[in-house]
């Protein structure tokens, strides 16, 4: 993939907003028309049923495997040069903070990706809620939250200074990580004919998926001619969000990935429920909905950030090169989500809200 002409032209910085906003944008159509979200899968998983909604996800997990795995397989990104992957892994991290965002997910009843689409769609409850999360994100990231994750990451890390990468740890053959994407993406192929899906849902769905190899591949892409150091990374929420935050509020911010991704999801979510004329305003039903609403936007800004992503970052992203503190981070968050659905809203409803 030739990018420099347009890095030459536009410049690295602009270039790199550009990828983000690209992914963004493919992610916000996707995730709108699929009703992609990992809090709507644990609480179907929960109350015993293998529904639309754990179909929907685990076929946005698989196709990110396949598209991620097979990129890498044919030269076009390196999982090594991943932020994710360079950087030193917090499995206390992953553990606890995985368990915190899937408690906040549940009360705020979406994960932070499912709050900024549907807030792009007219629902008012998750734009505040997606604003608390970017504002305590961005506390834990470099506030008076961060010294709290920072004593609980370092509780137990990684080796070596650098992340684990499943596959190579277990000593698999180049290829594994692929064959373990193609078999879970028949998996959810085989359940959503199951659930009578229709075929659009299920090509949106893998669409998600494949918003994070293409952030994957762009970056990497960009990596390789830029001058600067750049980040090879995708699709995430957590520091995404608290970048954009601040560089809405300070005039000496710089251009980057994040701050094209954040906008590229908002605008692909909005023309989409356009066109699908699903765009409506909405608001919180009551006092009591607006507090959980609030605690759990606030409980995935510290949680997310501890865990090394959200459920998008770590539990897909993270995911697809199989980096180990992000697959621990992602079933952590299955069983917060799982146990607070038990809990909390179970006892009073029978089936996923």
């Amino acid at each position: 993939m030739d990018i420099l002409p347009l890095v030459d032209r536009i410049g690295e910085a602009p270039a790199a907003a550009l990828f983000g906003l690209i992914t963004g944008v493919i992610f916000g159509v996707a995730a709108q028309r699929s009703s992609f979200c990992l809090r709507a899968a644990t609480v179907e998983f929960a109350r015993g049923q293998m529904g639309p909604r754990v179909s929907v996800w685990l076929l946005t997990f698989s196709t990110a495997l396949v598209w991620v795995q097979a990129a890498e397989l044919a030269g076009f990104m390196r999982s090594s040069e991943a932020r994710m992957m360079a950087v030193t892994g917090s499995w206390s991290g992953a553990i606890l903070g995985g368990l915190i965002f899937g408690v906040g997910m549940v009360l705020a009843r979406g994960c932070s990706g499912r709050l900024l689409v549907l807030a792009a769609t007219g629902n008012l409850r998750s734009l505040i809620s997606g604003l608390i999360f970017a504002v305590v994100a961005q506390m834990s990231l470099g506030g008076w939250l961060a010294p709290y994750r920072d004593s609980i990451a370092a509780m137990w890390v990684t080796p070596d200074g650098r992340n684990i990468n499943i596959i190579k740890a277990l000593g698999l053959p180049n290829g594994t990580g692929l064959v373990i994407g193609l078999t879970l993406a028949l998996l959810a192929i085989v359940l959503a004919m199951r659930n009578r899906m229709p075929i659009n849902k299920l090509v949106f769905a893998s669409g998600v998926g494949f918003a994070v190899a293409v952030g994957w591949v762009l970056t990497y892409a960009l990596a390789q001619v830029a001058f600067e150091p750049v980040q090879v990374e995708s699709a995430t929420f957590t520091g995404p969000s608290a970048n954009t935050l601040m560089f809405l509020l300070d005039r000496n911010a710089v251009l980057e990935f994040d701050i094209g991704l954040v906008p590229g999801v908002f605008i692909g979510a909005f023309f989409a429920s356009i066109l699908a004329k699903e765009f409506s305003f909405q608001g919180f039903q009551d006092a009591d909905n607006m507090k959980r609403a609030m605690i759990g936007a606030a409980l995935m800004g510290f949680g997310g950030m501890l865990a090394g992503g959200c459920a998008i970052g770590a539990g897909v992203t993270g995911g697809s090169i199989f980096v180990a503190t992000a697959w621990v981070a992602l079933t952590a968050m299955w069983v917060g989500a799982m146990a607070t659905d038990f809990v909390i809203d179970q006892p009073g409803q029978k089936a996923p809200a």
